[in-house]
């Protein structure tokens, strides 16, 4: 009667760990996805942004004809649906160094630098990605714990059971690595000034 009432004990207690496990489980991956569409959010604030860029560059640059049509290769590319978030940090990398280029020759058109909707957008743009950064070190924290989880004994037992998988990071890549933020003053990329300009930008 003992041993029949200690093992009752005993699988009560597995299955009620095991119900502990698969909640928390689906809570971390909940927060995941939540913490994804947060970045997709700002991506999307990212793309709307630049494409307002582009355009009013090309209203004082439009000779800059390949500089622009790389930038809006580079964010149609960024906006194509269904990538992963390692493909989509891939396409936003490309992104970031296309508009870094626009930004260069932005550079060279004091007309355009002086611009006030120019101006606007840039702080608009430069804000965004304050907070594509912040939604990622966000997102990506969530990751790891979802994925430290799903990996480790005992809880990698109720993950296999019920097929939760390893979620994605969302990785900088490429120069993003080392500056997520779009440098505007483009402190590392000399700009030749004007023909017609005596001076040196400091």
């Amino acid at each position: 009667m003992i041993a029949t009432i200690v093992v009752v004990v005993i699988v009560l207690a597995l299955v009620l760990w095991a119900v502990a496990a698969y909640n928390g489980l689906i809570k971390l991956r909940n927060l995941v996805q939540e913490a994804w569409r947060q970045i997709d959010v700002e991506l999307t604030r990212r793309h709307d942004l630049i494409g307002n860029l582009v355009e009013t560059v090309k209203g004082y640059a439009a000779h800059e004809r390949g500089t622009l049509e790389d930038v809006m290769s580079a964010r149609a590319q960024a906006m194509s649906p269904g990538q992963s978030p390692a493909q989509q940090a891939e396409s936003e990398d490309l992104l970031g160094r296309a508009l870094g280029r626009l930004i260069a020759v932005a550079e060279a058109y004091p007309d355009l630098k002086a611009n006030q909707n120019f101006l606007a957008l840039q702080a608009e743009l430069s804000s965004t990605e304050d907070r594509i950064a912040s939604a990622r070190r966000y997102h990506n924290a969530t990751v790891r714990d979802l994925n430290t989880k799903v990996e480790t004994v005992p809880t990698n037992i109720v993950a296999n059971l019920f097929h939760i998988e390893r979620a994605e990071y969302f990785e900088a890549v490429g120069e993003q690595r080392e500056a997520p933020k779009v440098d505007f003053g483009q402190r590392d990329t000399p700009i030749p000034p004007p023909s017609s300009a005596g001076s040196s930008t400091p």
